[in-house]
C-alpha cells in the first residue's frame, strides 16, 4: 500500500512498483489508508510523512496498534529528529525524497524476505523474558510483549549469540537485509524501543547493553 497525497508522485511511484511486479493499493491520506488496510491488508506499507489531516506519524502509530506489517516512511525531511520520530512511531525503515526506485524496491524486497524468514534461534530466556520463535512471540510471565517484526528479529539476532557484541553494520545486514543502504539510526531507535519493552528499567538496561564504539550485546 502506498500512502501519498501528491497524485503525481503517487501515480509515478505506483507505476514504477508495478513494473517491478508489485500489486499496489493507493491512499491519498491517513484515514483512507487505515480504512482500506483494515479491509485489504498489505504486505508492506509506504507512508509519506507530510499528509493532509492525519500526518504520517499518526497514521503509522495507529497502523501499528493493529498490525506488525512492515512500514517504510517516505519523507522529504532529512534531519535526525524527523527520521527518529518516524521510526519511534513504528516504522521499520525510511527513504528520503527524491528517491531512486531501485533503492526503494531493494528496501521493500529486504523487508519482505525477512518477514517470511524462519531463521530464528531456539527459545531463550533472559531475566523474566522468554522468546518463543516458533510462535513469533515474546512473553513476560503470562503476558505477551507486543513487538513489531523488526523488533522481534532484532531481539532474536541478539539472543541467538548471547554475550556476543554485534556491530550496527552486522545488525543492519542481518535484520534489515542490507548494509550499504543502511543507517545506524535504524538500529539505535529499535534498540531503544526494545529496551522499553523488555527491560525493567530501560534507562539502566541489564540485558540489552551498549558496548561503546562497537555495538550491542544481549546478556542473559
Amino acid at each position: 500500500m502506498l500512502v501519498e497525497d501528491d497524485e503525481r508522485i503517487r501515480t509515478s511511484t505506483r507505476l514504477a512498483l508495478e513494473e517491478e511486479g508489485y500489486d499496489v493499493d493507493e491512499a491519498a491520506d491517513g484515514e483512507e489508508a487505515l480504512e482500506h488496510f483494515s479491509a485489504h491488508p498489505a504486505d508492506v506499507v509506504l507512508i509519506d510523512l507530510m499528509l493532509p489531516g492525519m500526518d504520517g506519524f499518526e497514521c503509522c502509530r495507529q497502523l501499528r496498534q493493529a498490525s506488525s506489517v512492515p512500514v517504510i516512511m517516505v519523507t522529504a525531511r532529512t534531519n535526525t529528529e524527523d527520521v527518529v520520530a518516524g521510526l519511534e512511531a513504528g516504522a521499520d525503515d525510511y527513504v528520503t525524497k527524491p528517491f531512486v526506485v531501485t533503492e526503494l524496491t531493494a528496501r521493500i524486497a529486504a523487508l519482505l524476505r525477512r518477514a517470511r524468514s524462519s531463521d530464528v534461534p531456539r527459545a531463550i530466556v533472559f531475566g523474566d523474558v522468554e522468546i518463543r520463535p516458533e510462535e513469533g512471540s515474546v512473553r513476560r510471565a503470562d503476558q505477551e510483549i507486543h513487538c513489531t517484526r523488526t523488533e522481534f528479529r532484532l531481539l532474536c539476532e541478539l539472543a541467538g549469540s548471547p554475550g556476543k557484541v554485534m556491530s550496527r553494520e552486522h545488525l543492519l545486514d542481518r535484520v534489515w537485509g542490507y548494509d550499504y543502504f543502511g543507517d545506524g539510526r535504524l538500529v539505535d531507535v529499535h534498540i531503544r524501543r526494545l529496551r522499553t519493552k523488555v527491560e525493567e528499567d530501560p534507562a539502566n538496561p541489564r540485558h540489552i547493553l551498549t558496548v561503546r564504539g562497537m555495538g550491542y550485546k544481549l546478556v542473559v
